[in-house]
């Protein structure tokens, strides 16, 4: 989450609408007299304005969670069960309007914001499913006469921080386990494309979710920190980068919640020589250009155990000349491959780091700097970029670039390249390339990251198993989704129970309790 491009206060104008909340139930209009910009990132105008709330709205979004969650908590679980199915029902028959929102506001292509969706949509599926993960445990006659057992139950208000990439599927990791669970969520949307969340309040709200159970809060750091410190909020689940990540988690944690906090990624893709170079090609140009690059599982870094490094780039340039890139919504000719990036100020940003790349020594095999794209001059384009021979000294190469630029980095040796993984700051993703089993099973097993593809090269799990990475990538100890997800929504408690029998009492005992 970055709040420097947007969080500056504007005038709304009376030309472009303003976006507001989604509190009790119902849109919100926002007295904050605080808005920030909403951009069409192909063309580069406004088209609306967010709302950024006062603390009073803040407090209030809050208050109406906890209303929601004390109704919401007392529904049977067949009752919550019917909700969870019937939002899953429409979010199956209507996410093509959603589809259209998120295109509309990221700029990401048409295919590439419905594929966000049905990977959110596995979470909902899971979620669906809750009775049998939510169960408690029971001892019979764990001593004479006495059962333990155990139980789960919600938490209360949850918060959820999305960041601007994955405006539906990152906030759908976690609420639709929060809310099956029992809890009432409070969402804050990215302050660039905040419109997907309120479309996902009305669905909710058609699905027959209670008033306040789940709530759109529209905002900046005011409203992040909002929900890091009330003491009505009992967790907060993020993405975004590793230093906001750092701060939500410490600042979350010293007010006494859990924290999930998905923090940012250099990933990797170990190419060994064995290795089908046409199919690496192929992952290579999905996985670093896919979403304009604007993915914190895309691979910004490819590892080219030589000699094959010199047919592999040639390989990708190849296929980098096919690409289209263009308005996200399509047009008559068709869906392009690639839309711009999210504001002007992220593409100056991307660009100044090939800028660093070249004055540190690194050949531009394809430069995307000022791209452009014909009848949307003044959108945020930015073309595919192939750097070879980047400098591992290189900010260029340690740091997140979150764009559409890819690295190739030349190693002598698997060793060398698995090194170079492990020394870096992130552990999210990371995939390996080679025919080889067992170098693979040896990849898997050495290399300190969270998320492994073999012949993968955006190995995000199914939502049965969690999301997560390792080191700079994650701070808290629950990932999202899966077992993770509800185990980190849920509470548990032990009862241990003795009903006397009429006829017999155990008297005084004034020891320490013993097994017998």
């Amino acid at each position: 989450m970055s709040t420097t491009e947007t969080a500056s206060a504007t005038s709304s104008t009376a030309s472009v609408p303003v976006i507001g909340h989604w509190v009790d139930g119902g849109h919100r209009a926002s007295n904050s007299g605080r808005t920030a910009p909403v951009f069409n990132p192909a063309t580069g105008a406004v088209q609306a304005e967010v709302a950024l709330a006062d603390q009073a709205e803040i407090d209030a979004a809050i208050a109406s969670a906890q209303a929601g969650f004390e109704v919401w908590s007392g529904y049977s679980i067949a009752k919550r069960q019917t909700v969870l199915f019937a939002f899953r029902e429409l979010l199956n028959a209507r996410r093509g309007e959603l589809a259209a929102i998120i295109t509309a506001e990221h700029g990401k292509v048409l295919s590439d914001a419905m594929g966000e969706i049905l990977r959110g949509q596995e979470v909902v599926e899971l979620a669906t499913g809750f009775p049998s993960l939510i169960k408690g445990a029971f001892s019979e006659s764990a001593s004479t006469g006495i059962d333990v057992y155990s139980i789960k139950q919600p938490l209360g208000v949850v918060g959820i921080i999305s960041p601007f990439n994955f405006p539906a599927m990152v906030p759908m990791w976690f609420f639709p386990i929060a809310i099956a669970a029992g809890n009432a969520v409070v969402l804050k949307p990215s302050e660039k494309d905040p419109s997907a969340a309120l479309w996902l309040a009305e669905l909710w709200k058609e699905a027959g979710l209670p008033d306040g159970v789940f709530t759109v809060l529209q905002g900046d750091k005011l409203a992040v920190d909002g929900l890091l410190t009330s003491p009505l909020v009992q967790s907060i689940s993020f993405v975004g980068s590793t230093p906001i990540a750092q701060y939500i988690y410490e600042t979350a944690s010293k007010h006494g919640k859990r924290v999930q906090a998905l923090g940012g990624a250099k990933n990797h893709m170990l190419v060994l020589p064995d290795a089908d170079l046409d199919l690496v090609a192929d992952q290579a140009i999905n996985a670093g250009y896919g979403a304009a690059g604007e993915r914190c599982m895309a691979i910004s870094v490819v590892l080219a155990v030589e000699p094959v490094a010199d047919e592999l780039i040639a390989k990708i340039t190849e296929r980098i000349a096919k690409l289209k890139i263009g308005n996200g919504a399509g047009t008559d000719a068709g869906e392009p491959d690639m839309g711009p990036l999210i504001t002007a100020v992220h593409r100056d940003k991307v660009s100044s780091y090939v800028d660093i790349a070249e004055a540190d020594g690194a050949e531009i095999v394809v430069d995307g700097r000022g791209f452009t794209v014909e009848g949307h001059e003044d959108g945020f384009f930015f073309g595919p970029t192939l750097l070879d021979k980047v400098p591992t000294t290189s900010r260029a190469y340690t740091e997140e670039i979150f764009g559409p630029v890819l690295s190739v980095v030349r190693v002598a040796s698997y060793d060398e390249g698995l090194e170079l993984i492990n020394s870096g700051q992130f552990g999210n993703g990371t995939a390996i390339f080679t025919n080889d089993g067992g170098a693979a099973r040896r990849f898997q097993n050495e290399v300190q990251v969270g998320m492994i593809g073999i012949n993968v090269p955006i190995p995000v799990p199914v939502a049965y198993h969690s999301f997560g990475g390792w080191k700079q990538s994650l701070f808290g100890d629950a990932k999202a989704y899966g077992a993770h997800g509800f185990d980190f929504f849920t509470r548990e408690k032990a009862i241990t129970s003795r009903w006397l029998d009429p006829a017999q009492h155990g008297g005084i005992n004034l020891g320490f309790p013993q097994n017998n």
